[in-house]
């Protein structure tokens, strides 16, 4: 078993800074479940870190038998470590490296009919980051672009969130608005902004055309450099006393409407 000077404890732990993750082009995944996933998908899985309660079940101990399987090295620590290690206060147990997948714009899948992308502009909680990111993958949207100034999607309480979402919906980090807007423009999609002041609903909105949701930060809103260069500013009607609704929820609110316009519109019922 390692301990806690030997040198790979020592880089795990450093993967928690997000200058040292952009640096390597790797970061940490925790848990059963999320460690599976990444098998499962065409990431590279460099490490896996383990503690003998995985061992316990049978689940645990096929995780390490595909692990090994693929050539992943596998790296035994005691609990008390394996705690310190962990993002979360009752460890299962498992953890991974993970080396990012590059991915540019042009990756994107906004070629399908009609696209369907995602813009976030200055949201910070990772939490709710993470969950928009599980949200475009439920709705079967190709991409989500991160402009400058969003929270890291790598930090570990927004990969949580994703729920193995981050291994199959492409997501781009640290693209300028005149990059993301200039994109969209040559592509012909449509930039549609959640906007509390927008003076349409988002009912009314055509999201059956090749479109892309963006979404501002929990306290402001997407940026006005932003929102001068969308389509169309759309809100989300809310007849009860509540002022505004958490930028997650409402990214799942503006998904769903898009899904429930395609799918009326498949029907020739729209």
């Amino acid at each position: 078993m390692l301990s806690r000077q030997n040198s790979r404890i020592k880089y795990l732990r450093r993967l928690g800074s997000r200058r040292f993750r952009e640096k390597e082009g790797k970061f940490l995944i925790e848990g059963v479940r999320f460690v599976e996933e990444a098998l499962n998908s065409a990431w590279p899985v460099e490490m896996l870190v383990y503690c003998r309660r995985i061992t316990e079940t049978r689940r645990g101990e096929a995780l390490l038998e595909k692990a090994s399987f693929q050539g992943v090295p596998l790296v035994e620590v005691d609990e008390s470590l394996f705690g310190e290690l962990a993002g979360t206060t009752t460890p299962q147990g498992a953890l991974a490296v993970v080396k990012k997948g590059k991915v540019s714009l042009e990756d994107l899948q906004a070629g399908g009919e009609p696209a369907l992308l995602v813009i976030v502009d200055g949201v910070q909680d990772p939490g709710n980051l993470g969950t928009i990111v599980r949200s475009a993958g439920a709705a079967g949207a190709g991409g989500v672009i991160l402009l400058k100034g969003t929270a890291d999607i790598f930090n570990a309480k927004a990969l949580r969130a994703t729920m193995g979402a981050i291994f199959y919906v492409p997501v781009v980090q640290d693209v300028t608005s005149v990059e993301a807007m200039t994109y969209l423009k040559q592509l012909g999609i449509k930039a549609v902004a959640g906007d509390p002041r927008g003076d349409k609903l988002i009912y009314d909105c055509d999201l059956t055309v090749p479109c892309a949701l963006v979404l501002g930060s929990e306290a402001a809103g997407a940026g006005e450099p932003v929102l001068r260069m969308v389509a169309e500013r759309v809100r989300i009607p809310m007849p009860g006393r509540a002022e505004s609704l958490n930028v997650a929820v409402s990214s799942a609110v503006l998904l769903f409407e898009a899904v429930r316009q395609r799918c009326f519109k498949e029907r020739g019922q729209a």
